[in-house]
């Protein structure tokens, strides 16, 4: 299918990915915690499941991605995979913007875990880009669910849908709680965007 122009900013941990998932299953055992004791209603940080008894977040990502093969072993949200396929067909092009590389010393390990994981669920992309400022990548729609990402992308006029869960649901829309939702929205905003209706310099429903 040729592609259409439009460019989808993905990300991946929360989005694509069962992040918070599969990290409390690894949480559970860093912490010598039964998993039904990890709430699943966290915030930004996972200050509610008590890590910094154990050194932090940092110390547990570390554990987790180095010895738990958390980027490899994750599973994908649910018609996640499926949709960016579709989207895909219909010449989207899907460009994956990440910020897993903070920890010194696990680059390789993070990005071969990575690429290992979109292939082996088949999901498409033609850019994989490990960025922290992901408004500095381009795209004409963005779609994440880390609370400053999504400020810090409609600060700078970037149309950016909210990928719904415990962390951001106070943020105003766009927001998608499924990925049957994104799929209607990104449809939506590529036809804005042929026709020339998409406003790029702001979201709808966003204030300061």
């Amino acid at each position: 299918m040729e592609e259409s122009g439009f460019i989808l900013g993905v990300d991946l941990d929360g989005v694509v990915g069962d992040f918070y998932g599969q990290l409390r299953k690894i949480a559970a055992e860093w912490l010598d915690k039964p998993e039904e004791a990890l709430t699943k209603e966290v915030s930004f940080g996972l200050d509610e499941w008590g890590l910094e008894e154990f050194g932090g977040y940092e110390r547990l990502h570390r554990f987790a991605v180095g010895e738990r093969g958390l980027f490899r072993e994750m599973k994908p949200l649910k018609h996640a995979s499926a949709v960016l396929r579709k989207l895909s067909m219909k010449g989207i092009r899907i460009r994956i913007i990440t910020h897993r590389l903070f920890i010194k010393h696990y680059h390789k390990t993070t990005i071969e875990q990575t690429v290992e994981w979109l292939d082996s669920h088949a999901i498409p992309y033609w850019d994989l880009c490990f960025m922290q400022d992901k408004g500095a990548v381009g795209a004409h729609v963005y779609i994440d669910d880390a609370p400053q990402n999504v400020i810090k992308l409609r600060e700078n006029g970037c149309h950016t849908i909210v990928f719904t869960n415990s962390t951001n649901r106070r943020l105003p829309p766009p927001r998608a709680d499924n990925w049957l939702e994104v799929e209607r929205l990104v449809l939506e905003a590529a036809y804005e965007w042929k026709t020339g209706a998409l406003n790029l310099f702001g979201a709808e429903g966003f204030s300061k």
